[in-house]
């Protein structure tokens, strides 16, 4: 209800016109989209309609990012089609309300956070790898169905006026904004490619020639499967990558909107309203979805930046469903491959081929092969767990190599270790060989004031150390453990035995600045 509320409250700066034309051209650009995943996936044009009218509405209304646009995505469409081919359309529906329920779960628990793992060449390889699928894509409307069902490339006449058409729709939303951005660029070239087709009744490709959207509201209908653990055991691996390919595709592109517009979004809110768009629309006869990278950019660029855009975007659709789908059927396809380019071209991040040279080639490496994941699989999710399994594995080597020890014997014949960088398990064996335990004297102190000591191994590697001196009869002293260090300790203390000596000198300091501020209270 709050939602509802904050939507119509006059004090919020919000273009209504904007908003409400933004929403026109997103539903006009979710038509074909939805229809060809859904065709992907094996379903009926309608599966796709009704998933985007019920994912948009909802996500619009209660997700974590105004502005965002989700809807039937081919990300899930590549997931689902295994299954639709083998069990049918009832048991993706299943599998839809199962994925929203780990969704609504995942938001609960607030998983959404855990998208801030994700490094920056992940983000620009994702982005990038998209923006190449979107291109490609829209290649196939420049192909015909030939008598045997083979798709043939255009020629002659057919070809010249689609990329005409296409090349005409593409300089409007170029120029259009140069002169005015009173009205949305991409919904002025809809319109113009339409009429002039229209008015010269130039034979192309339409909408309607894909497949027809004509249905009514979407139905409410209990996936009839059976409610056995066999179905269960059938529909949760699907139902589990399904929800975490939407998750993933949908906190990215919220990444990608927050540093459009400037403004920061929620992604615990956006993981729970995805899920429950999802399981809503497991029961209306949707085929699931996520968040739509190149509609919510369609969305942005025309200047929308509320929730009401992509209502609009979800209500109109319906509309066009309903009542209007004879006009959307007629509208050129040319027009909105010539916006999907654009929304490709502008997604592609153009600065990341300018940093090349000054990026770390681990870098690199991993926008290369994120992006590469990306356009050959189509598998998002895979893309970025990758991304980020190798920048977490050059990380952790690059910092196991930063391991240091400063070594010195004081006026009292006492050796100190200075251990510098992190101990993890990363770093332990480097650490163990900084230690001349046979050569030094009969005491020693390992100074850990510029180390820290992270997990298990680290514990571990504290702890033979220190058997290995008193194996020689030698003292050692653990100085300057950090309080966080102290309780790994002591908490592996029933574990292992690790020798932990409090350094006096710490503690003096603890007192005096404590000392300190009580003086200058008074």
């Amino acid at each position: 209800m709050r939602e509802l509320l904050n939507l119509f409250d006059f004090r919020q700066k919000i273009d209504y016109k904007t908003e409400v034309l933004s929403g026109l051209t997103v539903a006009l650009a979710l038509v074909p989209e939805a229809v060809a995943f859904s065709l992907i996936a094996g379903l009926s044009p309608l599966n796709g309609l009704y998933a985007a009218f019920t994912i948009g509405l909802i996500t619009s209304l209660f997700g974590g990012r105004p502005g965002m646009i989700s809807g039937a995505t081919g990300a899930v469409a590549i997931v689902i089609v295994a299954l639709a081919k083998s069990h049918g359309v009832e048991y993706i529906f299943a599998t839809v309300v199962l994925a929203g329920t780990i969704q609504m779960l995942a938001g609960v628990l607030k998983l959404g956070k855990l998208i801030r793992l994700v490094p920056h060449p992940v983000m620009f390889g994702f982005v990038n790898g998209l923006a190449i699928i979107i291109f490609l894509s829209q290649l196939d409307q420049f192909k015909f169905k030939a008598t045997d069902g083979s798709l043939e490339w255009m020629s002659g006449s057919p070809l010249y006026i689609m990329m005409g058409l296409v090349g005409l729709t593409m300089l409007i939303i170029w120029g259009l904004p140069r002169l005015t951005k009173a009205i949305p660029a991409s919904l002025v070239a809809i319109l113009a490619v339409f009429g002039i087709v229209a008015l010269l009744k130039i034979d192309t490709v339409t909408v309607g020639d894909i497949a027809s959207i004509q249905g009514g509201f979407p139905p409410f209908h209990i996936p009839q499967v059976p409610f056995t653990l066999e179905t269960l055991q059938i529909i949760l691996p699907y139902a589990a990558i399904v929800a975490g390919v939407g998750l993933i595709e949908s906190l990215l592109t919220l990444n990608l909107v927050d540093e459009i517009t400037g403004t920061r979004g929620w992604g615990n809110k956006e993981a729970f309203a995805q899920g429950a768009g999802n399981f809503v629309t497991g029961f209306f006869s949707g085929m699931g979805g996520c968040a739509m990278i190149g509609q919510s950019l369609i969305n942005t660029s025309n200047g929308a930046r509320a929730r009401l855009s992509g209502i609009v975007a979800a209500i109109m659709l319906l509309v066009f469903i309903m009542f209007g789908s004879g006009l959307i059927e007629k509208v050129p396809m040319a027009a909105l491959t010539g916006l999907m380019i654009m929304v490709a071209i502008g997604t592609f991040e153009w600065a990341s081929l300018k940093v090349f040279g000054r990026m770390p080639i681990t870098d690199i490496l991993v926008m290369a092969v994120v992006m590469i994941i990306t356009i050959f699989l189509h598998n998002l999710a895979l893309a970025v767990l990758v991304g980020v399994i190798i920048s977490a594995l050059m990380f952790a080597w690059e910092n196991a190599r930063r391991i240091r020890a400063r070594k010195h014997i004081d006026e009292h014949g006492i050796k100190h270790y200075e251990i510098y960088g992190p101990l993890f398990f990363g770093s332990v064996m480097a650490f163990n060989e900084k230690f001349e335990v046979e050569n030094d004297p009969d005491e020693v102190i390992i100074d850990f004031k510029e180390s820290r000591i992270t997990d298990m191994s680290a514990i571990e590697a504290v702890n033979k150390i220190t058997e290995r001196y008193a194996e020689q009869g030698k003292t050692i002293h653990l100085r300057h453990l950090s309080r966080d260090c102290h309780q790994l300790l002591r908490n592996a203390h029933s574990i292992i035995d690790v020798n932990i000596l409090e350094d006096p000198t710490y503690k003096v300091l603890v007192n005096k600045r404590v000392a300190m501020k009580k003086a200058k209270a008074q």
